[in-house]
């Protein structure tokens, strides 16, 4: 499956798949939305439009392709993704993979292992969703989504790994993951590795949430990319302030590991459910939380500090290109 990549509206080569955000939500929901029908129901059409805004928005600032990394147990919809591909012409690439156990939804695969090898049907499901399709959509997911806890990654979590490194040796799609509150970063990177994943095609998620450059040196040696994917979060969830995340990146871009570093946001753009009420103070921490702010805010204060074009262009494209397995020559 190298250098193709499963889109949402089909296979694309990865030598096409331009400026990439690697780490979106276009929709997403808490597992237990569902049940809250009455107070916060789903209306498929303002939603749908809300997406398409959304996605043009990113379009409008060169962006090609996004990344979905809704896993399938917080709202996945890949017809959803489709239709709003279909009318706004960017690549959506969608995922297969479960949340981490504290936020996902745990209980079916920790039940099945009861009975069955939930492990090996993890796998399966894997390799269906990335080779058929998910469910009878005919969409098949390109990438794997992975997450661990706070501080640990628990027995559950790591069937989901090792089933993922697996599938990935199999089907070469990327994986990429959550790291929850700045932790476990380098133990999610040597854990699939160990495995036997390939590391040019492992992202290593939300290390944004760390300011301690030896925590990303550790990935960074393994192999596998960082990304800083939670720009425009802070005070929240972990994240630390803008401005010591950009120190961070800016110290390892002069280190010289462009080649390993992916930009995005982990924006919500659609929540299933209630949608949350933001109080004052926290909106005003989180204003700059959505589709753009990559490119209104982070790569102008980049290249303002010495970043060149050239080291932007390798991590808004090349490095996405890569993690499909594309080498895109640098032109000189």
């Amino acid at each position: 499956m190298a250098h193709v990549v499963n889109t949402v509206c089909g296979p694309v080569a990865g030598e096409e798949l331009g400026k990439t955000l690697f780490h979106e939500h276009i929709i997403f929901g808490y597992p237990g939305f569902d049940g809250d029908v009455t107070l916060g129901g789903f209306d498929r059409k303002a939603a749908l439009q809300k997406g398409i805004e959304v996605v043009e928005k990113a379009k409008a600032n060169g962006v090609k392709t996004i990344v979905d990394a809704t896993p399938n147990d917080c709202g996945r919809n890949p017809e959803f993704l489709k239709e709003i591909s279909e009318q706004t012409g960017v690549n959506i690439v969608c995922s297969t993979g479960y949340y981490y156990e504290g936020e996902g939804a745990p209980n079916y695969f920790k039940f099945r292992n009861l009975v069955s090898n939930a492990e090996q049907e993890i796998y399966e499901m894997f390799i269906k969703e990335i080779t058929e399709g998910i469910g009878n959509t005919g969409i098949k997911a390109g990438v794997i989504k992975l997450a661990s806890s706070k501080n640990e990654i628990t027995d559950y979590e790591k069937m989901f790994f090792r089933a993922g490194a697996r599938a990935q040796r199999e089907t070469g799609v990327p994986i990429i993951t959550h790291t929850q509150e700045g932790t476990m970063g380098p133990e999610q990177a040597e854990l699939l590795v160990a495995e036997g994943a390939e590391p040019s095609r492992i992202l290593i998620g939300h290390m944004d949430g760390n300011t301690d450059v030896g925590y990303h040196i550790r990935v960074l040696q393994t192999g596998c990319s960082v990304g800083f994917d939670r720009l425009g979060i802070q005070g929240f969830v972990g994240m630390p302030m803008e401005s010591e995340k950009l120190t961070v990146l800016l110290g390892l871009i002069a280190a010289g590991y462009e080649e390993q570093i992916l930009l995005s946001h982990d924006t919500v753009n659609i929540w299933l459910g209630r949608p949350p009420v933001w109080p004052e103070q926290l909106a005003k921490l989180l204003e700059n939380w959505h589709i753009t702010h990559v490119f209104d805010n982070v790569i102008p204060q980049l290249m303002e500090k010495g970043v060149t074009e050239e080291q932007i262009d390798q991590i808004m494209v090349k490095n996405p290109a890569r993690m499909f397995g594309v080498r895109i020559k640098v032109e000189v």
